[in-house]
């Protein structure tokens, strides 16, 4: 085990390392007089997959594992005020990690996509609700797959069928699934980009004849539940075959990588630990697929 997790440990800061070292615009600026950092940002993003795919969510927890175990990877490791005020900077570069290793691999290449929306839960208490710095961004939803209610936001998601995130938004728990799919397309052209055409599966959350219009427009292919008074529609061994895909990426998401469990109690604490789980699914699914 300690030999995998060194080994996915070093081949991802080594990508880290080189693609944050070609994107000068990722550089975070730094004056020229002044303490030098003794811990690179490739470095502590490293650290943050490895937190996450360990399955440590409190990071004072998993400072000390760190400092106890990781110091011949890491030869400093900082503080846990230090480590949480440098990784909530560091959203941006996360974040075009996470597209850079999804392009790194040829599960890209695959025409079929899967959309959904998962719940991520903020707070449970009234309290937490009245005080809570996420207030009037996080609010009251309903996921009808556990038939429950929930405070918080909702994560949308859209991956290949291997699993492999190709785009994400984190929206109010009220947005319209249909609204943040189409938002998610307009943001990135690139995505429905694809020489044999775009396949997107989705699930009865999404049927809708306008947003099934704009996407044809587009040149998109969707797959969805037929409505009981409609005939049956093409693709339904398609749909059947791939939709457990995307539960199961939800599942790794919350199960083993322990999304509702983020910690976070401002938008950039949630917004950076969301994009750090992602970060370390897709590092793990990169690292499968160079191996």
């Amino acid at each position: 085990m300690h030999v995998d997790r060194d080994t996915l440990a070093t081949a991802l800061y080594v990508k880290i390392d080189d693609v944050l070292k070609s994107s000068p615009q990722l550089t975070r600026w730094r004056p020229a007089n002044g303490i030098a950092p003794k811990i690179t940002d490739a470095e502590l993003i490293t650290l943050s997959v490895l937190q996450a795919l360990l399955g440590y969510h409190k990071e004072a927890r998993w400072i000390r594992h760190a400092r106890m175990n990781l110091t011949h990877l890491f030869p400093y490791i900082p503080k846990q005020p230090g480590y949480n005020k440098r990784l909530r900077t560091l959203g941006t570069q996360i974040t075009h990690l996470i597209r850079v290793l999804a392009l790194d691999t040829d599960l890209w290449q695959h025409p079929v996509r899967i959309a959904d929306s998962t719940p991520v839960e903020c707070g449970r208490s009234r309290e937490t609700v009245k005080r809570s710095d996420l207030a009037g961004w996080a609010t009251y939803g309903y996921c009808a797959s556990h038939s429950r209610r929930f405070w918080g936001l909702r994560l949308h998601l859209v991956t290949t069928v291997h699993g492999l995130p190709v785009a994400f938004a984190l929206a109010t728990a009220k947005t319209d699934e249909r609204e943040a799919l189409i938002d998610l397309f307009d943001l990135d052209t690139g995505l429905l980009t694809h020489p044999d055409g775009l396949i997107l599966v989705v699930d009865k959350g999404y049927r809708d004849a306008a947003t099934e219009q704009q996407l044809t427009e587009r040149g998109v292919t969707m797959i969805r539940p037929a409505y009981r008074t409609e005939q049956p529609r093409p693709g339904r061994t398609l749909l059947r075959a791939v939709r457990q895909g995307i539960e199961s990426v939800n599942q790794t998401l919350k199960g083993q990588l322990d999304l509702e469990r983020h910690g976070g109690r401002t938008a950039t604490g949630v917004l950076v630990r969301v994009a750090q789980r992602i970060l370390a699914m897709t590092a793990a699914i990169w690292h499968n697929w160079t191996t």
